[in-house]
């Protein structure tokens, strides 16, 4: 009996074999399930205290607006109003790592690191002004741009802070569903659903090329440094 409880695997959050015995189905609703009242009222109170500085600095630059310059990657991918679904699914999208996260460490190291990027983003929007160039596009005709557009507006443009919170969330993504060992056609999956966003902030004129590299390029960067040395943030529930 001694040895049998030696050789079972450790019934930790921390540990790898926590959940090794459970499909990655049933992990994956027992990650969702816990903690789930402070990650429904965390996750909307961040989004709202985000929108409230966004749009502060939106409309009091510090300086000189910017007018951001079009590149070659820009006229080829154009204009698609059907881009706009893609491109508000983000406030989905960046709610599913904090939903999975298994235990109570591992929000609070996202939540520091997801402020972090908001708040590096926000403060070159303020120092830095930019926006988009003006489209000759008839914004009646495409209602649901025409409503973004008259909310957002063209500027808070560089970096894409879409792309950016985008890149950092497929980022965790990944390594969550690695962690639980899901198929590989949902990392496929997430990945896809990542480069769709990047588009569609192309595609619905909100942002030029330049701005969606410099946001991946700002979101990789966080989500590795977030991640260098993850401890318990990936860890399953305990049971």
């Amino acid at each position: 009996m001694m040895q049998r409880r030696l050789l079972s695997p450790p019934m930790y959050a921390d540990s790898p074999l926590a959940a090794s015995d459970l499909p990655w189905y049933r992990e994956l609703a027992r990650r969702m399930v816990c903690l789930w009242p402070i990650k429904g009222v965390g996750t909307t109170a961040f989004i709202t205290l985000f929108f409230h500085a966004y749009f502060y600095v939106l409309h009091r630059p510090a300086g000189a607006v910017v007018t951001m310059p079009l590149t070659a990657l820009d006229h080829w991918v154009g204009f698609s109003p059907l881009a706009f679904p893609v491109y508000a699914s983000l406030w989905v999208y960046v709610s599913l790592p904090p939903a999975l996260i298994g235990n109570f460490r591992g929000l609070l190291r996202y939540g520091a690191w997801i402020a972090l990027l908001c708040l590096f983003c926000l403060a070159l929007f303020w120092f830095f002004p930019t926006k988009v160039p003006h489209f000759n596009v008839d914004w009646s005709a495409h209602p649901s741009l025409a409503f973004l557009k008259g909310m957002d507006g063209a500027g808070n443009a560089f970096p894409s802070l879409h792309v950016a919170s985008a890149v950092f969330s497929a980022i965790w993504l990944q390594r969550l569903l690695q962690a639980m060992r899901a198929p590989r056609g949902w990392r496929l999956a997430n990945a896809v659903f990542c480069t769709a966003i990047a588009w569609s902030t192309l595609a619905t004129l909100q942002h030029v090329a330049l701005d969606a590299l410099a946001g991946a390029a700002a979101g990789a960067l966080l989500a590795w440094l977030s991640l260098r040395r993850p401890g318990r943030s990936l860890a399953a529930p305990a049971r």
